[in-house]
């Protein structure tokens, strides 16, 4: 006789497991947990809205649900309080939360954005600058060209110089040593001639006076 209990209460243990399952107290501010599933029960706990219960147990004819708050209390509360859930105002604060931690990174981001667009426009500086590093690295390498071509050409014209100038040299002593021969030449012809003047005077003195010595005798002869 008394085995049926004991069946019935493993029967309503295995059911009331099948329907557990989690509910949330509504939006009231505060609810009841009594002993029993009527108000002539007593109040065992006050539960706050949102607090997360555990339905063992639904009596539909009374109303009333067989719950177990996580701290592992027991006891009965209206089903019309219960939600499937969590309350309005927990998901407005989780709301709030997860809007707070999306402006937090919203901000992040942002904040990452315009650290990007500053290096883009750092990275853009830097290459206006290197470009015109690089134009004024051209404009000097162009000048150093030309003015090594102008060195090469004032080489070569140098050079070219200073062959003419060894040709003029050696023509100018060329001519040197031909007046100095010209000049020794000269000497030797007025010598030369000076010679024969003086030898012809002296001839000339030697001839005059027989020629005058014949005449007088020639006109001695004929008187």
């Amino acid at each position: 006789m008394n085995k049926t209990p004991v069946y019935l209460s493993l029967i309503l243990a295995l059911s009331g497991n099948v329907l557990a399952e989690t509910r949330y107290v509504s939006d009231s501010l505060e609810i009841t947990m009594r002993s029993g599933k009527s108000t002539s029960h007593g109040i065992t706990r006050m539960l706050r809205s949102g607090t997360p219960v555990e339905i063992l147990e639904t009596d539909k004819k009374s109303g009333y649900s067989h719950v177990r708050t996580r701290g592992g209390k027991e006891g009965w509360v209206l089903t019309r309080f219960l939600m499937k859930g969590p309350a309005a105002r927990d998901r407005l604060a989780k709301a709030e939360k997860k809007l707070a931690e999306l402006e937090l990174e919203n901000r992040r981001v942002a904040t990452a954005i315009q650290s990007i667009k500053e290096e883009k426009l750092s990275l853009q500086r830097d290459k206006q600058s290197l470009a015109g590093e690089h134009r004024q690295v051209s404009q000097e390498l162009s000048e150093i060209k030309r003015t090594a071509s102008s060195a090469l050409a004032m080489d070569s014209e140098n050079k070219e110089l200073k062959s003419r100038v060894v040709t003029l040299e050696r023509n100018l002593q060329t001519l040197q040593q031909e007046n100095e021969s010209l000049k020794d030449r000269t000497a030797r012809d007025w010598f030369m001639v000076g010679a024969a003047v003086v030898l012809m005077g002296i001839i000339v003195g030697l001839i005059i006076p027989r020629i005058r010595w014949r005449r007088k005798s020639s006109w001695g002869d004929t008187f």
